[in-house]
């Protein structure tokens, strides 16, 4: 294991929703030659239902998604290729389940019970090469959100969305697992234009130890 993480990159694209993990994720697989592994959004059992009644699906959903990054990052762990995730299992604790059980969606012994099992998981994992965030403010998240048009996705409150940003801002803040760079959204638009594209790529160039692994620009 050690020798295969000496030979390969693994990023991480990490952010609220509707900030452009996705998009962002899909670019730089392409760009630098790294294998990306995408969010569980169209196939996920629960996310509709979810979103509809969150007392009831809370637990399940977030055991959901924390069994799909734990799988997807040691799959990550085992490859030989250079890769990328769209969010990490990081942010399903410190981030959504964190505020699920605030605001009184999960309860105390669910929460409890989920956070044994993330603290079991990541035991059994290394931490990514760079874990890049991207930070939105909530009326461009709201833009983005509306601008893709998911109908279970209208129905997000502001004031869920403020939350994880909050969430968001402080374990940026406290995250000393490695590498991170935290890049402002706002006034980036990294799909349409190349420029703003290229300057990402450079300050993320910039940012890790293991140059020498990129598909160089």
């Amino acid at each position: 294991m050690e020798n295969n993480k000496k030979t390969r990159l693994f990023l991480v694209v990490a952010g609220n929703i509707g900030s452009g993990k996705t998009t962002l994720t899909q670019r730089l697989a392409e760009r630098l030659n790294l294998k990306p592994f995408f969010e569980s959004v169209e196939d996920n059992p629960y996310l509709k239902d979810f979103y509809s009644d969150m007392d009831r699906w809370s637990f399940p959903l977030q055991v959901y998604f924390l069994t799909h990054r734990f799988r997807t990052h040691k799959d990550i762990e085992l490859s030989n290729s250079s890769s990328i995730q769209d969010r990490s299992i990081y942010e399903d604790a410190h981030i959504f389940a964190r505020a699920l059980h605030e605001q009184g969606n999960l309860d105390k012994r669910d929460y409890e019970s989920y956070q044994r099992l993330y603290k079991s998981m990541t035991e059994h994992l290394d931490h990514p090469t760079l874990m890049i965030f991207l930070r939105r403010s909530l009326p461009k998240l709201q833009e983005r959100i509306k601008m893709r048009g998911r109908d279970y996705e209208q129905s997000i409150s502001l004031d869920y969305l403020g939350k994880l940003n909050k969430y968001y801002d402080e374990w940026f803040e406290n995250y000393r697992d490695g590498k991170c760079l935290l890049v402002d959204t706002d006034d980036l638009d990294f799909m349409e234009n190349q420029d703003h594209f290229e300057t990402l790529v450079k300050k993320i160039f910039e940012s890790i130890d293991q140059q020498d692994l990129f598909f160089r620009y």
